[in-house]
């Protein structure tokens, strides 16, 4: 005869630690290879844009950290959840590995790494965007329903956008597509998480 272990509260805290080391070492990655420029910077001629998805990422994982305390609301948990929380985080992870590299013998300057990668990097992106869905859907219709139609204006469009990216190597397109990212990701969070609900 089964017996319950334990409470769904008591299994959310096992399941953030492990979340929580998946994305400590994504900001691990992101702030060693910013120490890296800080201490070799003239190695590699730096780009805008490059540095611009460094804050973006890194922005990313710690709003990550805050609105997955959402899944404390969940009352059933099941392998399957637990498995697509620690994908969703890893494929958060490969972001910032296609950032930082860690070796930039191939590439003359952070410019020609970043094109060059940009397939991977917006794939992945896009990726975090369908995953984003899947991640509030799991957190309750009352969760998702609190971001309206904004919500789903967003989640295509930034796709989109992603997909473009992949396609477009033309420096103002990235430029503008990263200016609008952080301003938006910015307004996103100062709107809807300010504080944890």
């Amino acid at each position: 005869m089964a017996t319950e272990i334990a409470s769904p509260h008591d299994i959310f805290p096992h399941i953030r630690i492990v979340m929580g080391m998946v994305i400590g070492l994504g900001v691990a990655r992101l702030l060693s290879g910013v120490a890296r420029i800080v201490q070799h910077p003239g190695q590699y001629r730096l780009y805008p844009v490059h540095l611009a998805w460094v804050a973006s990422v890194l922005l990313m994982l710690v709003h990550f950290w805050w609105w997955e305390f959402g899944l404390y609301a969940i009352e059933t948990w099941t392998f399957g959840k637990y498995l697509f929380i620690i994908f969703y985080a890893i494929t958060l992870f490969l972001l910032c590995a296609l950032l930082f590299p860690d070796s930039m013998l191939d590439y003359t300057s952070y410019e020609d790494f970043f094109y060059s990668r940009r397939g991977w990097f917006f794939g992945l992106l896009a990726a975090t965007y369908l995953l984003d869905v899947i991640d509030t859907l799991l957190k309750g219709p009352e969760h998702f329903a609190r971001f309206g139609n904004e919500y789903l204006f967003r989640t295509p469009v930034f796709v989109a956008l992603c997909i473009a990216a992949i396609l477009v190597r033309d420096r103002r397109f990235h430029i503008a597509f990263v200016a609008a990212a952080l301003i938006y990701q910015i307004s996103f969070i100062l709107r809807l998480f300010d504080t944890i609900v």
